[in-house]
């Protein structure tokens, strides 16, 4: 059988298993893949892993899910136990990390930090497995004495028995520095367009821009004019835009999304999940709160706590 024209997929589930294995392999040398490497500082000698293991299933009904979460606030410093991070209902933890779908908040503290447009949380709608996974990272944090840890998830109902701990990896601490901020005097209720999740950075003005052609083109004209990055969601082909714009503003995404993770690696400021937010790549333009923003207009984005703005604001000096 042809797969898109282009891969022949065996009849034998072993031979099946072997393919798979050796694409992941092969993977590490494809030029997106090298691409992504050079940006981030990661070595070629590293190689990539596999692991073959059972499938879980996160979309069996809207009692399933999938999730990643913190044993500690990423931003915040401190040794206290407070899980953070994002899940979603009826589907699979990949959508979860591509930023494919609206997360919601694993805590009511981090939903109110995060002033989330939602009343749902796992603590309150799922306790059973908010109370596991809170019991696992207590017991590998305080009793193993592991480092904070970032951990993927899956539930295939809201009991604790059906909760599958995925993978777990040590969490990268996004320090919280000192960071400009707008000086929001005078402004009106028209200049607001919305809110998401501030990811990183502080206060950033600059022109709205959809593709490297545009970030390019902006360089050569307005060499020292910030660019901002839109995109509905972002995938690893995203890392060359990403890395050559200022800042990155997305409609989906949580926390431990794609564009979270690489917006805070580059150093980037950073808001996501900005719900209403319809992007229109092709039309190089958004919309937001009924108002449409083209290519090359002004937006002000708050990588601290979330917020955007229309046009340029003035910014508090530090």
């Amino acid at each position: 059988m042809l797969l898109d024209n282009r891969i022949e997929v065996p009849e034998n589930p072993f031979d099946q298993l072997t393919m798979t294995v050796k694409s992941v392999f092969d993977s590490w040398e494809s030029d997106k893949a090298r691409t992504y490497r050079r940006i981030m500082g990661i070595s070629d000698d590293w190689g990539t892993a596999v692991t073959v293991q059972s499938m879980v299933y996160g979309n069996l009904t809207q009692d399933s899910g999938s999730g990643v979460f913190f044993t500690h606030n990423p931003r915040w410093p401190g040794e206290t136990l407070k899980l953070w991070g994002d899940f979603t209902l009826g589907n699979q933890g990949e959508d979860v990390v591509a930023g494919l779908v609206i997360t919601l908040p694993i805590s009511i503290y981090q939903q109110e930090v995060e002033m989330r447009p939602t009343d749902i949380t796992l603590e309150t709608h799922f306790p059973e497995i908010y109370t596991a996974l809170k019991g696992w990272a207590g017991h590998l944090i305080y009793e193993k004495g592991w480092t904070p840890q970032e951990m993927e998830f899956t539930f295939e109902s809201p009991a604790a028995e059906d909760l599958f701990l995925l993978q777990g990896r040590d969490m990268s601490m996004r320090e919280r520095k000192r960071v400009r901020t707008f000086d929001l005097i005078g402004i009106t209720e028209e200049c607001y367009l919305g809110h998401g999740i501030g990811i990183g950075g502080g206060a950033l003005t600059g022109r709205v821009v959809f593709s490297l052609e545009e970030i390019d083109e902006w360089r050569r004209e307005e060499p020292g004019t910030h660019l901002i990055l839109v995109r509905s969601d972002t995938v690893p082909d995203d890392i060359r835009e990403i890395y050559a714009a200022d800042g990155l503003l997305t409609a989906r995404g949580g926390v431990t999304s794609h564009a979270s993770v690489v917006a805070h690696r580059l150093g980037k400021n950073c808001v996501v999940c900005v719900g209403e937010l319809v992007c229109n790549e092709k039309q190089k333009s958004f919309t937001l709160r009924d108002r449409c923003v083209k290519s090359g207009d002004f937006i002000s984005i708050d990588g601290r706590e979330g917020s955007v703005y229309l046009g340029k604001l003035k910014i508090n000096e530090e």
